[in-house]
């Protein structure tokens, strides 16, 4: 990586003394002007010299500076409806190379050409992440913009193919700087710090990140996982430290060491650390790279599953509370979910008792008929059941945190992996909407079917 780093910032250097030379320095130069500029150079090391300019140009932005640079990228850096259609209508009538080839320039807009050019400076990549991360914070309110969205994530997807990713397992040896950021971007079971990491990095767990050359030391994405017998249902009890409370002759705290018997990797966390790089998938390649890497590491494994959150569900639940006319509740069980109302009822063994069945039942009909079109309504059963998974088990009060009651009421799925089925899988959900589910589960779909309301609440 640093060798890649070295290279880029040669060619950047060399290319200032071009631009000292040709007195192109201007500090009147604006950053529209910049990106005009590098839009037509030709040469490598002026670009990547007018590209670093660029960079160093847009960090310095501020938020209403930032607006009108993707405006003036919306409106003056997009393609020519014009030059299109013409060279669409010199296609049709002489279909050829050099046709083709101008419809081809025509399509590309001069967003793609500034946006592949900016990433040839020394930090081009890294900005791009961080340019693509303002952006989407402005798409809600300025939906004309996707336009630009839509040009930089269609690179990114080239930019960060599996092919330029390279995995690495992270363990206590890996540098304090990057554990850092593990910490930091642990977005779906909170790190109070090192001891937290400390834990899951013990012998009976892994981890493993994808790094990109052009961001040194920056992980993408990573995923932790335990090595258990069976699957695991509860990520407190997942996370405990076995040894609390536990000291050794000498008084020191016993190391966490791997049981015999274990047979399951469980994937108990996948965060995404770049916010720019959103929807732009490598948890797919993730997972399958891991297994492999397990498998080769103990060959004894015969499970791979998740043990993940269902964000979506509470959300779900509340609209359907909010439907009069909703078809999946009826009287009864809007009376039973108004003990969800009390911040206690998680610590009140009656309530609870009262709860599951009906909050275990509503759960299984929402991952596995609520939709958004023909897919899942849930993000992360979109996620892992577009990777081949099968919905294996619901667990009841998996997580107990406050943002699990919050997300889900506490329920937890597991989402399993049978390196048999997974491309099956895959086919079938991607081109039919089709969603696996295992035996236990089916029973459960089947066996408590959501009753159609009746009378509309009073």
């Amino acid at each position: 990586m640093k060798k890649f780093s070295q290279w880029v910032n040669s060619i950047a250097d060399a290319g200032k003394e071009l631009l000292s030379g040709k007195a192109r320095q201007d500090k009147s130069q604006s950053l529209a002007s910049l990106c005009n500029e590098l839009c037509t150079s030709k040469g490598e090391a002026m670009g990547t010299a007018i590209a670093h300019e660029v960079v160093k140009a847009y960090s310095a932005l501020d938020a209403e500076r930032r607006l009108a640079f993707f405006q003036m990228l919306h409106k003056d850096f997009g393609a020519d409806p014009k030059e299109i259609v013409k060279c669409a209508e010199a296609f049709k009538q002489a279909p050829g190379r050099d046709t083709y080839r101008a419809l081809y320039h025509a399509v590309e807009t001069r967003r793609q050409i500034l946006f592949s050019r900016i990433n040839m400076a020394p930090d081009g990549t890294e900005t791009l992440i961080q340019l693509r991360s303002d952006l989407l914070d402005l798409l809600g309110q300025y939906p004309e913009l996707g336009g630009v969205d839509y040009d930089l994530r269609n690179l990114m997807i080239s930019w960060f193919n599996r092919g330029f990713l390279t995995l690495e397992q992270i363990s206590w040896e890996t540098p304090a700087h990057i554990l850092e950021k593990l910490i930091a971007y642990e977005a779906v079971h909170e790190m109070t710090g090192w001891g937290d990491l400390r834990r899951r990095l013990a012998d009976d767990r892994r981890c493993f990140a994808f790094f990109h050359p052009a961001l040194e030391d920056e992980p993408l994405i990573f995923v932790q996982v335990a090595l258990v017998k069976g699957y695991a249902g509860n990520v407190q009890e997942l996370l405990a430290d076995p040894t609390e409370g536990k000291t050794d002759s000498r008084g020191h705290k016993p190391d966490i060491e791997l049981q015999d018997g274990f047979d399951t990797a469980i994937f108990y966390s996948i965060s995404n650390c770049q916010e720019g790089l959103k929807s732009i998938s490598f948890g797919n390649f993730l997972i399958k790279q891991v297994v492999l890497e397990l498998r080769q590491e103990f060959p004894q494994l015969k499970q791979f599953a998740t043990l993940s959150p269902i964000p979506g569900f509470r959300s779900w639940l509340s609209k359907e509370l909010a439907n009069r006319d909703s078809t999946v509740l009826d009287v009864k069980t809007r009376d039973l979910l108004k003990l969800l109302d009390s911040n206690d009822w998680v610590k009140n063994a009656e309530s609870k008792e009262k709860l599951q069945p009906v909050l275990t039942k509503l759960c299984a009909h929402y991952l596995y008929n609520a939709k958004r079109g023909i897919q899942p309504l849930d993000p992360v059963a979109r996620f892992h059941l577009g990777n081949g998974a099968q919905i294996a088990r619901l667990n009841w009060l998996g997580d107990t945190s406050a943002n699990g009651i919050k997300q889900s009421a506490g329920l937890l799925v597991n989402y399993a992996y049978d390196l048999k089925s997974v491309e099956t899988n895959h086919e079938a959900f991607v081109n039919e909407g089709r969603v696996a589910i295992s035996a236990e589960f089916q029973k459960l779909v089947k066996n408590t079917a959501v009753p159609v309301a009746t009378k509309k609440p009073a």
